[in-house]
């Protein structure tokens, strides 16, 4: 079971789109030697839904290969059709992918029994791990705990990544007693420390993308119990948790990594650079966690 500090990793990107692939290499070797756990490739941090097939499966093969076995690579595959989930979870796991994430299909919100059945096709079909992936707030639809305890019985749906945002979800599905091999993930930086001490085994992040070696801190103050120790990590974080969603997801994210030095500016329509208003808001928190001096 992957445990731990788990980054939703941008993906990179020229001024005119391109995706950027030497920065995206030392954003790999910058998270080994910071000690992040392991490492989403095109997930919905990584532009997942500007990405055509082509790139997401070159990103998703590039993280692997860069990663080269020190961490584990979870690849995000998931689509609104069931059939495209299928095609990027066959082409995740040749891609030596340790695991793949797969989103609720968005747009189309299916009810509880099209998720069940959606689901269990893709597992049907592919033998990989597949950690199943809930955020309303982006998808228009919820996969609730009943859902989620029906699919934990299919042998190799390995895990939940729930980004509700609810401490009582969290406690909702821990309840459940699901299997022991069943992983459940925060999904959200801002209530990720108290999801770890409720009983979560680790936090997949935005946050990490930019302050890597204290998120990675956290969660494992976190998942030994010290709760002292993951509030004293988790407080230098707190503003970066808020202010790296003033737009949403990447676009917060990528600038502070622009302004860290790390990555160039690039950024796909419809999604646009951060607003000027929220500059010194981001910077701040950056400053806050010690990411920029």
């Amino acid at each position: 079971m992957i445990k731990g500090s788990i980054v939703a990793l941008v993906t990179p990107m020229h001024a005119d789109g391109r995706v950027d692939v030497d920065s995206l290499r030392k954003l790999v070797e910058w998270h080994v030697a910071e000690g992040t756990d392991a490492i989403v490739a095109v997930g919905t941090t990584g532009e997942s839904a500007t990405l055509d097939v082509d790139e997401h499966v070159d990103v998703i093969h590039s993280v692997v290969r860069f990663a080269a076995g020190r961490v584990p690579v979870i690849a995000g595959t998931g689509a609104n059709s069931t059939s495209e989930a299928i095609e990027l979870t066959r082409a995740g796991k040749k891609a030596g992918a340790q695991a793949c994430l797969m989103v609720t299909p968005y747009y189309n919100k299916p009810p509880q029994e099209g998720l069940y059945r959606h689901y269990r096709k893709v597992a049907e079909s592919v033998d990989v791990p597949i950690i199943l992936y809930n955020v309303p707030g982006r998808t228009g639809c919820d996969m609730l705990p009943a859902t989620v305890q029906r699919l934990a019985q299919i042998p190799n749906i390995a895990g939940l990544k729930e980004a509700k945002g609810e401490l009582s979800r969290i406690k909702a599905l821990l309840d459940l007693k699901l299997r022991p091999d069943f992983a459940l993930y925060s999904g959200d930086d801002a209530t990720a420390r108290e999801s770890i001490l409720m009983g979560c085994h680790g936090d997949i992040s935005v946050t990490a993308n930019v302050a890597p070696r204290p998120m990675h801190e956290m969660c494992a103050a976190a998942l030994g119990g010290d709760r002292k120790r993951a509030e004293e990590a988790d407080a230098r974080l707190e503003a970066l948790h808020r202010t790296l969603f003033v737009e949403p997801n990447p676009i917060p994210v990528k600038w502070a990594l622009q302004q860290m030095g790390r990555i160039p500016a690039g950024i796909r329509l419809p999604l646009v650079p951060l607003d000027p208003v929220h500059h010194e808001t981001v910077r701040s928190a950056l400053r806050a966690a010690g990411a920029l001096p």
